[in-house]
């Protein structure tokens, strides 16, 4: 029995953390906590929405209640924050239930922070602000705890989700993305890199740059991306050089990739220009390797 009860919990921790080990320690209990007490961590970066997936949520509490306690820390103003539990509390709450078990315990700011966005990064279809915004809270809370290891902050928030630092760091540059321009990335109007790439640019430049795009609808190229940048770092920003370049920009074969490579390795929001500058990067990671 407590051979099975040990596993129980080994497994749950793999499906909250993604990791492997015991996470109920003896003499913890899960309780029953009424929706009421319960509120959203601060600045929560992974949308809760009412999809088809959540439908599927609310079906399945419906009928066999929640499975998987979440897991929440006391408010100094009475309550609870929730730490893992956001689409189930919300769930419970269409799903008619008063109550949700959830696993208490006492982290700090930090502790929570990584716990929250361990417990979501490796969600399908996370859009690239809420990784954004995940990654750069679990970076200022790795940076805040100051423990010392071999790898950089970068490269521990990516591990969980498969990321390389670079990767990271490209995500952390889209929470300085002007807001119109970060809501086009998460439609695709714009490529990841390109957002990053904008990132650098002033507000009032970002600015400019969304209204050329509304005003063209064209799409800006990574190139036009990194000489606005160029520019911008030196003191010579001007949006009209993006009409020169569109008119002269000669016209490229395109990425040829094998279908099952591109199923396999990217979705069909990735654009040719993200891929192209994705594999040319891993290629330079893999020549340095070499050498």
């Amino acid at each position: 029995m407590a051979d099975r009860s040990i596993k129980r919990r080994e497994n749950l921790s793999d499906v909250l953390f993604g990791f492997s080990g015991p996470m109920f320690e003896f003499g913890e209990q899960v309780k029953n906590i009424s929706l009421e007490e319960l509120h959203p961590f601060k600045n929560h970066p992974f949308k809760v929405i009412d999809d088809e997936k959540m439908q599927e949520t609310v079906e399945s509490i419906a009928e066999h209640g929640v499975l998987v306690p979440g897991i929440a820390r006391p408010r100094e103003d009475g309550g609870y924050e929730i730490i893992s539990g956001h689409r189930r509390k919300r769930g419970a709450e269409l799903a008619g239930k008063k109550e949700v078990p959830f696993l208490v315990r006492n982290y700090t700011d930090d502790e929570a922070t990584i716990i929250m966005v361990d417990a979501n990064i490796q969600r399908e279809n996370l859009l690239p602000s809420e990784k954004a915004f995940a990654y750069k809270m679990k970076n200022d809370a790795l940076k805040h705890q100051g423990k010392k290891s071999d790898k950089s902050t970068y490269e521990l928030v990516g591990e969980k989700a498969g990321d390389t630092a670079k990767t990271v760091q490209r995500y952390i540059r889209l929470t300085e993305l002007y807001s119109d321009l970060l809501d086009m990335v998460d439609s695709n109007k714009i490529g990841f890199i390109v957002g990053s790439e904008l990132s650098f640019l002033k507000p009032e430049e970002q600015k400019l740059v969304y209204e050329w795009i509304l005003k063209s609808g064209k799409k800006i190229t990574v190139e036009q991306a990194e000489r606005l940048k160029k520019n911008s770092q030196a003191g010579e920003f001007d949006v009209s050089i993006l009409e020169c370049s569109s008119s002269t920009q000669k016209k490229t074969r395109g990425l040829r990739l094998k279908a099952k490579w591109r199923n396999e390795f990217f979705s069909d929001r990735d654009l040719d220009e993200d891929i192209e500058k994705l594999i040319y990067e891993l290629l330079c990671q893999w020549k340095d390797n070499r050498g």
